[in-house]
């Protein structure tokens, strides 16, 4: 183990150790970069804390200046529940995240009982509790979640992430490729991106379920796929690298490369013996 990645996963067990004291923990799981290998300078802590009592504040803020920061960012509700901060000893980046357990259950429910796809990141909630790493649990609950996680990938699923993502690629009117070919056409930088960043999210849903392979988030996306996928399109590394290059130049020179890369989507559909064209069908019978 490198020291960078001891220094780590020493912090993490420091952390956790303060916060397996407190009543309403239930669970606290190592997730991000240091589970997946793909640690490097940049790479912090991701913490989860499961419970079904909100932690108080108090009890949070008392344990961050007990473990020393150098600035800390508590109560954070952009997205879940969290507090960032960085330790005072190492310069390491902490990130917490609070889940309540019967939301995790249930979005585990969602993908692997129900079957529901979702716009970008499907699988993203069964890939972190898989492969979290369990630095302490009061029970087996999350042990338990785990080895519900640990099964092969339902084809109803797959063909469920396929029907919500495939089609707003570029097949219906308000696909991400027509609202491209209206930015560009108005000039628009700022909303060419920002489709461009939305087809990119739907774009490796597909990917990913194409290959039965869990959707790990939005860092070294590109990375991951080209080290877990066996199915990949054509020179996907470098039509990627040249959208997003064009993207700044906003010209029908992005729409070609954009079909590039979605052409090669749908030829890999057809090989799969689903139809490119009808791929807004391919759940319609598993409801």
């Amino acid at each position: 183990m490198s020291k960078e990645k001891s220094l780590h996963f020493s912090l993490a067990r420091r952390v956790a150790d303060q916060f397996k004291a407190v009543a309403e923990v239930e669970a606290i799981a190592l997730g991000g970069s240091q589970i997946s290998g793909s640690i490097d300078n940049h790479s912090d802590i991701d913490l989860y804390i499961f419970s079904n009592e909100i932690i108080p504040l108090n009890t949070r803020r008392s344990i961050v200046e007990q473990l020393g920061a150098v600035k800390s960012d508590l109560n954070l509700t952009f997205w879940d529940i969290g507090d960032e901060w960085i330790d005072l000893e190492t310069g390491i980046e902490v990130d917490i995240i609070y889940w309540n357990q019967t939301w995790i259950e249930e979005q585990i429910e969602h993908t692997l009982i129900k079957h529901q796809g979702k716009m970008g990141y499907s699988t993203c909630y069964w890939y972190t509790v898989l492969n979290s790493k369990i630095l302490f649990e009061r029970s087996d609950w999350f042990s338990t979640l785990q080895k519900r996680c640990n099964v092969p990938y339902p084809q109803e699923l797959k063909h469920s992430i396929i029907a919500k993502n495939h089609p707003v690629l570029r097949s219906v009117i308000p696909s991400y490729y027509g609202q491209i070919q209206k930015s560009i056409d108005r000039r628009d930088l700022i909303s060419t991106n920002h489709r461009i960043a939305s087809l990119l999210e739907s774009f490796f849903d597909v990917l990913f379920a194409i290959n039965e392979v869990l959707n790990p988030g939005e860092k070294k996306v590109l990375t991951y796929v080209l080290a877990t996928c066996q199915k990949i399109p054509t020179n996907l590394e470098g039509n990627i690298e040249s959208i997003l290059q064009s993207s700044a130049k906003s010209n029908t020179l992005l729409l070609d490369q954009i079909d590039e890369l979605l052409d090669g989507l749908d030829h890999m559909l057809a090989e799969e013996g689903i139809d490119p064209r009808q791929t807004i069908q391919l759940d319609k019978g598993l409801k």
